[in-house]
């Protein structure tokens, strides 16, 4: 005999305007303390009589396995925030649907192997080192991780995707992209908005910011057109590779196509890449002993030299302190799906229609999968422990069909960028503490002051940086 499913607990919260208040608030806190105070799978409603809007938030790991991967078929991501992101950035490999999100996955993931992404390699140490010296030519500043690692990220995403054109395009990406980010998310979550189209401050900011960001996307799409770039005298940007893209059974991408998918690696890969290198060097800076291990493995390996693709799997400590990162500091705190039918997760009733958010955010704090979860212990993700645990209770790049094309990118960026910073500098004196801004992703909401100490230098033979 079959079990009955268990209905879906609710949150408390205020009869006139549920949770919209505290999920403005705090969203992260709210989203814990539904799970502390109900279990793996809560409905959460916010907004007044008439306009609520209800959500399902599932937060075990079994639950998003099934949300993410075993019955990803039911749970599309056509809710109301992924419409809001197409409206901001595109149609992209991001917020795509359906026969788009196939094609567009077939056209890309090519681009996107371990070994092709080991060709970034040069262009993330030349601005890892470039930063290093504009610490070491003005000692007198105190760095801000929060503001540096943001620059830097910012840097390596637009170097790859735009070659000698990246200086023109970073400050461009740096103004424009965290309003977006923010304005995306505060539409998303209220339950009624006005028209993008009303004159009203934010939506002027947002458009005047899209309007630059597309301005900027396509006079570059248009360069490479006009300069001829295909076949064998195709230049080695990303960009291009996307303009050359192609498979058996797709038409390449159009002109408005590519600039869609530039806003999304523009988005993923500045503003994600970003919060796991800020939170690292906190984490890091905080957690002296573990600092001093990871620094001596990149000795170790290094003995001083550049890190290249190959040494990226001799540095386990490295990947370890950067997945606890990711574990207490997931960039994209909810993952949002739509369900098409009615289903059951993890033994609870999900109506057809119903949004269901599934939360890095608390599963990587989950007391089942994660002992003393606020702890930073990079140990945690030793093979042997990582083999005990469920699959998903770790997943801050998504899962299944949808799961993060850039995931080796991602990877070999932070890693480069950590042993790179690690072999010059000590990094001490943070506050205890960051406050946290939640948009499309997360981020500080304050300057990340630190202290560096140099410990060493690159050798003689190191390649020269190149800006």
């Amino acid at each position: 005999m079959e079990t009955k499913p268990t209905e879906v607990p609710t949150l408390d919260g205020p009869p006139l305007l549920g949770s919209l208040l505290d999920l403005r608030r705090d969203p992260l806190g709210t989203y814990e303390r539904a799970r502390g105070e109900h279990g793996d799978v809560v409905r959460i409603v916010s907004g007044p009589p008439g306009l609520r809007t209800t959500i399902h938030f599932v937060f075990s790991a079994a639950g998003a396995q099934q949300v993410l991967a075993s019955q990803s078929a039911n749970f599309r991501k056509d809710d109301r925030f992924s419409q809001e992101m197409r409206q901001t950035f595109g149609n992209g490999l991001l917020s795509s649907l359906d026969d788009d999100h196939i094609r567009q996955r077939r056209l890309l993931s090519p681009l996107f192997t371990k070994k092709r992404v080991a060709d970034y390699a040069t262009a993330v140490c030349d601005e890892a080192d470039a930063l290093c010296a504009e610490w070491e030519a003005d000692r007198s500043r105190r760095p801000d991780l929060n503001e540096d690692m943001s620059r830097l990220t910012v840097r390596m995403i637009t170097r790859i995707l735009f070659g000698s054109d990246a200086e023109q395009a970073a400050e461009v990406v740096r103004r424009c992209m965290p309003a977006l980010s923010t304005y995306t998310l505060r539409r998303g979550l209220m339950p009624l908005n006005l028209p993008r189209s009303f004159p009203t401050p934010a939506n002027r900011r947002a458009r005047a910011a899209q309007e630059e960001l597309h301005a900027l996307c396509d006079r570059l799409i248009e360069q490479r057109r006009r300069s001829g770039t295909s076949g064998d005298t195709a230049g080695t940007d990303l960009l291009t590779l996307l303009i050359n893209a192609r498979s058996d059974e797709d038409t390449p991408l159009t002109d408005e196509e590519l600039r869609d998918q530039v806003l999304v690696f523009l988005l993923a890969g500045s503003d994600t890449t970003a919060t796991s290198l800020t939170f690292t060097m906190f984490m890091l800076a905080q957690h002296q002993d573990v600092q001093g291990s990871v620094r001596d493995e990149v000795r170790s390996v290094l003995g001083g030299r550049r890190p290249t693709p190959g040494d990226l799997d001799a540095l386990p400590a490295v990947e370890r302190v950067l997945k606890e990162t990711m574990r207490l500091y997931p960039a994209a705190p909810v993952l949002i799906r739509r369900a098409v039918r009615s289903a059951v997760i993890d033994g609870y009733a999900i109506p057809a229609g119903a949004y269901v958010y599934v939360s890095p955010w608390v599963t990587h704090r989950h007391p089942s999968y994660w002992p003393d979860p606020e702890r930073f212990v990079p140990d945690r993700f030793h093979p042997e422990e990582e083999s005990r645990r469920p699959r998903y209770a770790w997943f801050p790049l998504g899962g299944g069909p949808r799961s993060c094309i850039g995931n080796h990118f991602a990877m070999l960026q932070m890693k480069l960028a950590v042993a790179t910073l690690l072999q010059r500098y000590r990094f001490t004196e943070t506050l205890p503490h960051v406050p946290l801004e939640v948009g499309v992703t997360i981020r500080a909401a304050r300057t990340v002051g630190c202290t560096l100490s140099p410990v060493g230098h690159v050798r003689a033979d190191t390649p020269s940086q190149s800006r």
